[in-house]
């Protein structure tokens, strides 16, 4: 449990400091898609639903634009939502990483407490 509880800590500490960021770059894919979708008359909801389904790169393609400047926006919202993605999964990465790193050194710790683990000394706090 403890394992949990450390990777959501440093997970959403992470996602609060680039919070901005992210936020920023979801703000200018939205706004983009609104702007192709005025484009090519769709609906807001429609552009809305285009724009973070072309940023998650599933890409449905129920909607699609015709115009050529359009699809230079849409390689744009791609490119915009691989970054976007990219940095949650490192978040993440760095999440796991740092909570596995420390249920490492809670393990040690007992293994030393307990005779198991000669190798690993237990240390007196200062």
């Amino acid at each position: 449990m403890e394992l949990i509880i450390k990777f959501l800590e440093v997970f959403f500490w992470a996602i609060y400091f680039l919070g901005p960021l992210l936020i920023i770059l979801l703000s200018v894919v939205i706004a983009f898609g609104q702007v192709v979708g005025r484009w090519e008359k769709w609906s807001r909801f429609d552009a809305l639903y285009w724009s973070l389904i072309t940023a998650s790169t599933v890409g449905y393609g129920d909607i699609r634009p015709t115009r050529r400047r359009s699809k230079v926006l849409s390689i744009l919202i791609a490119v915009m939502g691989i970054i976007l993605t990219g940095f949650i999964v490192a978040i993440s990465v760095n999440a796991a990483t740092a909570a596995l790193r420390e249920n490492e050194e809670i393990q040690a710790l007992q293994e030393a407490r307990s005779g198991q683990n000669p190798e690993v000394q237990p240390q007196e706090p200062d």
